[in-house]
């Protein structure tokens, strides 16, 4: 058989929805979307009706946004599929009435294990029985368990079920009988039905010696299908069964036997401090600060450190691990307690009894130890007075706790862990701090190998990166992880990574549920700790769908000021549930955002609304700032929300917050705030055009319609098909977009306020031109161009000019083009709307070159790319640099021209626009040329 690549796309149903790209997995995400792309790789190269998709995904109660979620579901997956696969090896395709996944059937696994089922027909048996196994390999567990819906697969179990039987075959004719007695009895249990099953299971049972139970094993089957049924055995096992009466000597055959396997060795525990975990990984760089600390420590002072870090991240691991291997600097002893500051199901241990058991351990009789706390301390400074020890303080709360468990100094060092920073103690204390941050990558895959016991890695090198990926990088996961796979050893990394790759079961799957310890439980445990406006603020964290949190956002969803939203994040950042990554953005760790996603209750379905009127508002000011708009939304008014003065530092706010914006329609749309969904995607679009994401424009723009259409807000409607056809356009892409601007100017016509009318007949003008209906295209701009007028509308009417004169120059009616931009651009340098007037000046040069006025055409050029550069418009510096390019060719200065002709095709290519072709052609003419 061929030796296939495994280079772009593969895809795996033979178990849980798998999808690698050179192979490397891939993290689909949500349950919809993992139903969704199954249904399209079982029916593969063939269309799935969209209806069929709904059904599937929800049975017989769609919502009201099913076709929209789907819609939004085939983008996601799409943007993932292209992101993991730039060339493409696989395709969703629109086809009505769905949609069709293209694909190479050879990158699919069970189309795979259908040929080598077919393969293996007619061969040897040692041939047979290879590819049979080869095939069998493919299944990673129970087929497409992890995905909603009933998908079809019966025909896939049916095809495993035959090829384990083939394979069976095979191998009984190589003689392995004792081999698969096992094997074969528990098949028969799980398929009582199978009568090839039970004539190998007699065949294998006679050869191995034990003709009597084989004889049983007929008997077994033929009272249960005579029974159960009403038939009898098949004549082929009828015939088996006589000749195994009879000692057939066709039924001879050898015997083999398999080899013990070696047990593993135990594990050694130290007796003082607690035993440091086997194998230690990573840390070098907190273990060599330690190190430094100890080292120059003063001889006759106390030093502290203070390890804290979030649950699960090993601080106790490090400090026990450390303690050990510097024990000989502490001849005077090694004293650990552990004061259960943050345990699940044990109450704090107070001072006292830490001080009564340290005591016990520095000799101090059980009937010498005073009663009274202060005695005790008192005492405890005494003994240690004259002495060296490392003091292990761990899971640490109360910074006065700490303070009386200090040893007097003679260069004793003592470590206390927290989860919580305890600052105090730096403050007053002098202690140092160090705080603990995930493993890396490399780090995390040593550790799952060591407690695994063999190197994982080496094996299933894509699959345990995508494992230590989904935990987190976080110790306490990939110790839970790795656990699993010990106590399953039927398990591979690959079935893990699927199970964890559900992100409603990933902290189920990270719980050991007999040992109590998982990362779900760790983390309850601090949010218990959390009084109550704190522990708001951390679902509140929760509810924002995007992947940081400001506390602008927290404002609004907690319905509190700016500062003391700040504050409660602060706290939080202390408590290590939040993460403070730069001034003002706080980031959840993935399974931290997953716990606090699971506290989220209906009730607080208001404050996702709350959320969305923030965005809503802080949108507005942002783009207004960016430059003019005239659409009749307006969200001003709010004081909460944050406040750029300028148009780079809001197109920096927007740059920031753009994944958020993204996550939040998504959540708004499954959450039925069908009347915020629209009004934000409108709001987003003039960033959208300013920084040209067309490709994420186009996945949320489907919601903005749909929630318009559900609400039946005739005005959203037309507002979001204005913005799609403006999409288009700046994209060069208005082919066939005729129907939505008709449908646009019916909308206006019927709500008759004259800026939509305006707004209206502009786009149909231009999708009239895209039709080829250049003269219908003129009329309908003069028309625009006359309401705009009569009704006092500059910006539109400016818009209008500026689209108007593009339509007449590609008719060739270059003067009136002229005319017309040089007045749309004095109307946008009144109305202050810089970054169309910089268009306009492009515009302009570019038509001055066309008509021959080269020195003016030079003049405009340097005019727009300055005022570009000046205002961080890329796209414009790059436009007005290739007119510059081509009126210095032009006049014969190619040095220059090849000069400004290369930086905008840098610049294009930057942006990924397709007017880099253009330039490049350009450039490559005037190279050749000199």
């Amino acid at each position: 058989m061929a030796d296939r690549s495994r280079s772009g796309l593969e895809f795996g149903v033979l178990g849980p929805l798998q999808v690698l790209a050179d192979g490397r997995q891939l993290v689909i995400g949500r349950k919809g979307m993992r139903g969704l792309l199954a249904m399209l790789v079982l029916e593969a190269n063939r269309v799935v009706p969209i209806d069929e998709i709904v059904d599937s995904l929800w049975a017989d109660e769609p919502p009201a946004t099913a076709r929209t979620i789907v819609h939004g579901y085939v983008s996601r997956l799409r943007r993932m599929l292209e992101a993991a696969d730039p060339a493409a090896s696989a395709r969703i395709l629109t086809t009505p009435p769905g949609y069709q996944l293209s694909v190479d059937p050879w990158r699919l696994d069970f189309h795979r294990a259908r040929q080598l089922v077919s393969s293996a027909r007619g061969k040897p048996a040692p041939i047979r029985a290879q590819l049979l196994r080869e095939s069998l390999g493919l299944w990673r567990g129970q087929v497409l368990t992890d995905v909603p819906g009933d998908p079809v697969t019966k025909d896939l179990e049916e095809l495993r079920l035959a090829a384990v039987e083939e394979r069976i075959e095979a191998e009984l004719e190589l003689g392995r009988h004792l081999e698969l007695v096992g094997e074969l009895r528990q098949l028969v249990t799980e398929y009582p039905f199978r009568e090839r099953l039970v004539g190998h299971m007699m065949r294998a049972l006679y050869h191995s010696g034990q003709r009597a139970d084989a004889l049983e094993a007929y008997q077994r089957f033929h009272r249960r299908v005579v029974d159960e049924l009403g038939i009898d055995p098949g004549p082929g096992l009828r015939l088996l069964h006589e000749q195994v009466l009879r000692d057939d000597p066709a039924l001879s055959s050898p015997v083999t036997e398999s080899a013990p396997v070696p047990p593993r060795p135990g594990i050694v525990v130290p007796a003082q401090l607690p035993a440091a975990a086997s194998g230690f990984i990573g840390r070098d760089e907190e273990l060599a600060w330690l190190d430094r600390l100890c080292d120059v420590r003063d001889l006759t002072a106390t030093t502290i450190a203070v390890v804290n870090g979030p649950p699960g991240i090993g601080k106790s691991e490090l400090a026990v691990t450390w303690g050990h291997r510097r024990a000989e600097q502490f001849p005077d002893g090694l004293l650990f307690a552990s004061l259960n500051g943050f345990a699940p199901d044990r109450e704090q241990v107070e001072p006292a009894e830490v001080l009564a058991r340290f005591l016990l351990a520095l000799g101090v009789p059980a009937d010498g130890l005073p009663h009274g706390l202060d005695d005790r301390v008192g005492l405890y400074r005494s003994v240690l007075a004259k002495r060296r020890v490392l003091v292990i303080l761990d899971d640490a709360w109360d910074p006065e706790h700490i303070r009386l468990l200090l040893p007097p100094g003679a260069g004793s060092v003592v470590l206390v862990t927290s989860r919580r920073r305890l600052e105090s103690l730096v403050v007053r204390n002098g202690a140092r701090m160090l705080t603990l941050d995930t493993l890396s990558e490399e780090e995390s895959v040593r550790l799952v190998d060591e407690v695994v016991g063999k190197p994982l890695s080496d094996q299933e090198p894509v699959a345990i990166r995508m494992l230590v990926e989904l935990c987190g990088n976080l110790p306490l996961a990939l110790r839970i992880a790795a656990a699993k796979l010990v106590f399953s050893p039927e398990w591979t990394v690959e079935d893990l990574v699927a199970q964890l790759s559900d992100d409603d079961a990933r902290l189920r799957t990270l719980d050991l549920a007999d040992s109590g310890v998982g990362v779900g439980r760790a983390l309850a445990v601090s949010y218990r700790n959390l009084p109550p406006e704190l522990a708001e603020t951390f679902r509140a964290a929760g509810l924002v769908p995007g992947r940081w949190v400001s506390p602008h956002a927290i404002a609004a969803v907690c319905v509190i000021d700016l500062g003391t939203a700040a504050a409660r994040l602060a706290d939080l950042a202390d408590a290590h549930l939040v993460v403070e990554q730069w001034r003002g953005g706080f980031v959840l760790h993935d399974l931290v955002r997953l716990y606090a996603r699971e506290l989220v209750e209906d009730r607080e379905h208001g404050a996702l609304r709350r959320l969305m009127t923030h965005y809503l508002a802080a949108c507005d000011h942002a783009r207004r700032l960016i430059r003019p708009v005239s659409d009749g939304l307006d969200f001003t008014d709010s004081t909460t929300v944050p406040r750029p003065a300028t148009s780079a530092q809001a197109l920096s706010w927007f740059d920031k917050e753009w994944p958020n914006l993204i996550a939040l329609v998504h959540a708004g749309a499954e959450a039925g705030l069908h009347d915020q969904v629209w009004q934000l995607v409108r709001l987003v679009h003039t960033y959208c055009v300013t920084r040209l994401v067309f490709r994420e424009w186009h996945g949320i723009a489907e919601f903005g319609l749909a929630s318009a259409r559900i609400t039946r807000n005739r005005r959203g409607e037309l507002l979001v098909l204005h913005a799609m056809h403006d999409i288009n356009n700046r994209a060069g892409a208005l082919h066939g977009t005729l129907e939505h601007a008709e449908a646009a100017h019916r909308i206006a016509v019927e709500l008759g306020d004259p800026r939509y009318l305006v707004m209206t007949l502009d786009q149909l003008a231009l999708a009239l031109m895209a039709d080829g209906r250049a003269e219908e295209a003129l009329v309908r701009h003069r028309e625009a161009v006359d309401l705009a007028r009569r009704d006092g509308d500059a910006l539109h009417e400016a818009t209008v000019l500026n689209n108007l004169a593009q339509v007449e120059q590609r008719l060739g009616q270059r003067e009136a083009a002229a005319r017309h931009q040089f007045l749309a651009m004095e109307i946008y340098h009144r109305n202050g709307d810089e970054r169309a007037y910089v268009v306009a000046v492009n515009n302009l040069a570019e038509l001055y070159a066309e008509l021959g006025l080269l020195p003016e055409a030079e003049e405009h050029a340097r005019q727009g790319v300055e005022l570009a550069r000046g205002g961080s418009m890329q796209f414009e510096e790059a436009f007005g640099r290739k007119v510059l390019g081509t009126v210095l060719a032009k006049r014969g200065e190619r040095v220059a021209a090849q000069a400004e002709l290369a930086e905008s095709l840098r610049l294009f290519e930057r942006l990924g626009s397709t007017r880099s072709m253009l330039v490049r052609t350009a450039l490559e003419a005037l190279t050749s040329e000199v």
